[in-house]
């Protein structure tokens, strides 16, 4: 067998060509991590806005609350159903909001604009949603003219900091009072003010978005489901908040999940066919040294295995490298739309052990695939005409 030392002399020796086919490789690795970050932070964003005790009920047909409405009158017959747990005084669990999209001004000062979550929430909602807390400020009083923003907001929009104002409708605007965390969730993106006021506002007085009810148990979600669909002429559906919210993910996590791919498919390309131009390149210049080693009695095998490792090693330490780098993006917030409520979310990159091992991963296999042409050629390599070059 060949020493591992006789390879890693030769990377060595090529400075140049093996940096640059490293670094091709880690741009490669770095593109793929990244995407798999976002994506997974797209599904952790929305993921944790979902608790298994909560059940969401929309009007039927509807894939999000922007697109839903239920009735005033029978938010009641909803806290009543089977299932739904009553607090110690009896008061069943449960708010009946409104989510309405407001266009925004960019804090960045390019007159750009985007759209952002505006959520109608009850007396009792924000203590309802036990995974909201005040960060900074207070809690907006209800029936005034203040608003809480979530803090993933904050200072990204014109007017979105404590003590400033902005209009949620012409002629209609509101002072942000509060600052408030939701555990990473989603509506850390979300501004929260008077269900009465949104209501007014845009002409909602009849009508909520969904209701949201805490169950007795997760257990008991079929039984409320079953309640809330067993009624056609109220033409409702229910979803437990983990499944609700995995749904909102869809549509933002397949996008950019299709983008990184591509990019990373078309980036992999251009990695691959720099190794094989690095390891041809090796190959034509050390044809003495591979005559050498065919004389000194080393079998084509070997030789095969010698140079499909000396690729590995290089596509392995430009995938580390690249692997890495990416964790330094799960520093970075990314703003983007999520399709299902045509609003801006905040996400993070989260990384995971799994997501690195697998760009690692990549990076080897772009070696196996890039030096495997040049390694049979090395194997090929006849003695007698080697040692004549």
């Amino acid at each position: 067998m060949i020493p591992i030392s006789y390879n890693i002399r030769s990377l060595a020796v090529r400075k140049t060509t093996t940096i640059a086919t490293a670094l091709g490789i880690a741009l490669v690795v770095f593109v793929l991590a990244s995407a798999e970050m976002l994506t997974n932070g797209i599904r952790n964003t929305l993921g944790k806005s979902g608790d298994a005790q909560r059940a969401v009920v929309l009007r039927k047909g509807a894939d999000n609350e922007l697109s839903s409405n239920i009735e005033k009158r029978i938010v009641s017959l909803i806290l009543s159903a089977p299932g739904v747990k009553h607090d110690a005084s009896g008061v069943p669990l449960g708010v009946g909001e409104i989510l309405m999209v407001i266009a925004l001004d960019k804090a960045s000062g390019s007159e750009q604009m985007s759209n952002v979550g505006l959520r109608g929430i009850p007396s009792h909602g924000f203590a309802f949603r036990k995974q909201a807390k005040l960060v900074a400020g207070r809690a907006a009083r209800q029936g005034a003219d203040e608003v809480v923003i979530g803090e993933r907001l904050r200072g990204q929009f014109k007017g979105l900091d404590i003590g400033q104002s902005f209009e949620i409708k012409k002629n209609l605007a509101m002072k942000v009072v509060g600052v408030f965390s939701a555990e990473g969730s989603s509506q850390e993106s979300e501004i929260w003010c008077d269900v009465d006021i949104v209501s007014s506002a845009f002409g909602r007085e009849g009508d909520v978005s969904s209701v949201t009810v805490e169950l007795e148990s997760p257990s008991k979600f079929d039984v409320f489901r079953s309640t809330m669909e067993h009624d056609r002429q109220l033409g409702l559906q229910a979803l437990s908040e983990p499944v609700y919210y995995e749904k909102q993910s869809e549509s933002t996590a397949s996008l950019v999940t299709a983008l990184g791919s591509a990019i990373v498919f078309f980036f992999s390309l251009g990695a691959i066919i720099g190794a094989m131009i690095t390891m041809y390149a090796a190959v034509a210049h050390r044809r003495r040294e591979v005559g050498t080693l065919r004389a000194l009695g080393f079998s084509r095998v070997t030789i095969l295995s010698s140079f499909l490792l000396e690729a590995v090693m290089l596509a392995l330490i430009g995938g580390t490298a690249g692997a890495l780098a990416s964790l330094a993006m799960g520093f970075v917030k990314f703003s983007m739309m999520n399709f299902n409520s045509w609003s801006e979310v905040t996400f993070s990159f989260d990384p995971s052990p799994a997501i690195i091992v697998r760009a690692v991963l990549l990076g080897g296999v772009m070696g196996v695939i890039g030096g495997l042409m040049p390694a049979l050629r090395a194997a090929r390599t006849s003695a007698v005409e080697a040692m004549r070059d």
